[in-house]
């Protein structure tokens, strides 16, 4: 059996695409599982002992042109299934394209007229709390043949945790996010880590871009071992850092999953977005911190904004104290 999984949206999506692989590899063991994602995401996958290819999707530069390629090549493997994780038009082509046997998608994908089998797509309510990972598993009901959870995992190498400080206790701080209105608040941020006790070793971590934002938390705070590894580390470093620390502090972002995926302890600020939506920590000691006033505005959209539409930001005002009290690292 060969099996194709197309997820080319962000970092965390791809994670938590992870617990399809993990259960079609328990499921089908001589099965051939092959991941098509976005360029930039690849390495997430590096080391993944059930994932044969990565397929690798430059979708900023002639996007067009290089998904007829992509279609054209994946047609050569026929492969038996071809499993479409996002609900947009793209991948809906390059599902329709892939010649796979038995295609199958979301309800929500525009051209999922065109697929095998069509999944409808949940988004959590006040009566359905249905995680990201629930979504995902549930494209492959038919195939597996039970809907029991899996958690996403990833496979940092021996290399990867050579950059893990031993002899040290430490914290990891994720500050950033694309979006301004899924991160907490700067100076909140600075307040956090002046609680942090100082037998903490604290590491700010992210991507290159996130440099600035980390260097002004960095001059602000008052604790005195602060150090900045954003843009230093690889995705699977970073895991390899979440994976012995203390305690990582995050927002609604890809650290979060990377929390999830290494089962570490994780605080997850959700700010302008819920837990409801279906991106909250699955690690086995995790904790969401969310602004204790009810907001009219609050969630204000399913993936964040730019700007606080009402000016105040009021859903980044958390007691951090409160939050600190339920980690266990006073």
């Amino acid at each position: 059996m060969k099996i194709l999984i197309i997820q080319t949206a962000f970092i965390g999506d791809v994670v938590l695409a992870t617990p399809v692989v993990e259960k079609l590899r328990e499921k089908y063991p001589d099965s051939t599982i092959d991941f098509l994602l976005r360029k930039g995401n690849e390495s997430l996958l590096i080391g993944n002992p059930h994932i044969r290819k990565v397929w690798v999707f430059d979708k900023k530069n002639g996007k067009y042109k290089n998904l007829l390629k992509m279609a054209k090549e994946l047609r050569t493997e026929a492969y038996d299934y071809v499993i479409n994780l996002q609900r947009f038009f793209t991948t809906g082509l390059m599902t329709v394209l892939s010649g796979g046997k038995v295609k199958i998608g979301f309800d929500k994908n525009p051209l999922s007229f065109l697929f095998t089998h069509v999944v409808k797509h949940h988004i959590s309510h006040d009566d359905i709390n249905v995680h990201e990972v629930d979504r995902n598993l549930s494209l492959i009901e038919p195939i597996v043949g039970d809907t029991a959870f899996k958690k996403p995992r990833l496979y940092p190498s021996s290399t990867d945790y050579a950059v893990v400080p031993t002899g040290e206790e430490y914290i990891c701080i994720a500050p950033s996010s694309v979006w301004f209105t899924k991160q907490f608040a700067e100076h909140k941020w600075i307040e956090l880590i002046n609680n942090i006790p100082a037998k903490y070793k604290v590491y700010l971590i992210g991507a290159k871009s996130d440099m600035p934002l980390c260097g002004r938390i960095q001059k602000a705070t008052s604790h005195q071992s602060v150090e900045i590894l954003a843009g230093q580390l690889t995705f699977l470093q970073s895991c390899a850092l979440i994976d012995k620390a203390r305690m990582t502090f995050v927002n609604d972002s890809a650290p979060l999953h990377f929390a999830s995926a290494m089962n570490a302890p994780v605080t997850a600020f959700f700010c302008s977005t819920v837990p409801a939506f279906g991106f909250g920590p699955l690690s086995d000691f995790s904790i969401v911190a969310e602004v204790e006033d009810k907001l009219d505005c609050r969630p204000c959209g399913l993936h964040g904004k730019k700007q606080c539409p009402q000016q105040h930001f009021k859903c980044s005002e958390m007691d951090v104290k409160k939050v600190l009290a339920k980690t266990k690292i006073l």
